[in-house]
């Protein structure tokens, strides 16, 4: 029976959740698993991924083969090294305790690389939030300018129907009072005769 590391897809539409499996190669890929050796979740940056590393070891020891993805997780957990320095220890190139001082090394240096990933990504996030509250307010100041100018825009319109208005009624008036002397003069004048 030939065994894989693989992945077990779980979660819904859009948003998958994997387990990580030691299973019978032909064996459905959602399908029976000899051990869950842990969880990848791929949605959030960094992702999440939890991994038991001696079972991933003992597995790998065993002749299980990693598929391309499974072996990428692996490689990133260290299940790979862990297993290279243990094939070292086995042939008598190191001692345990180097093995172990080594992988630990490994793990202190992968840990600050993960936590500079977090704190720039962190950044960003910052950087952009702050970038699109600028331009949130700046879209808000030209709307209230906007609508400062068509108030004033609205008023000055009143305004100037008001002084046309009050030229209109002030011409009306010029008007009556030009044909009252008219008539005036016409009745005078019909009277002079």
């Amino acid at each position: 029976m030939s065994v894989k590391i693989r992945l077990q897809r779980h979660g819904k539409k859009g948003k998958p959740f994997y387990s990580i499996v030691a299973a019978d190669a032909r064996a459905k890929r959602d399908g029976k698993f000899l051990e869950k050796l842990g969880t990848y979740n791929p949605n959030v940056n960094p992702a999440i991924i939890d991994l038991d590393v001696d079972g991933a070891v003992k597995w790998l020891q065993n002749g299980a083969q990693p598929t391309d993805t499974a072996k990428a997780i692996l490689s990133y957990k260290g299940a790979l090294l862990k297993n290279h320095l243990a094939g070292g220890v086995r042939k008598g190139a190191l001692t345990e305790e180097q093995a172990e001082a080594k992988f630990t090394a490994w793990l202190e240096e992968k840990a600050t690389r993960i936590a500079t990933k977090k704190d720039g990504l962190s950044k960003e996030q910052a950087e952009a939030k702050a970038k699109a509250l600028e331009a949130e307010k700046a879209v808000n100041e030209a709307r209230v300018n906007a609508a400062k100018e068509a108030e004033e825009a609205i008023l000055a319109e009143q305004k100037a129907a008001e002084d046309a208005a009050a030229a209109e009624a002030a011409e009306a008036t010029t008007e009556e009072a030009v044909t009252e002397e008219t008539s005036e003069e016409a009745t005078e004048e019909k009277s002079a005769e």
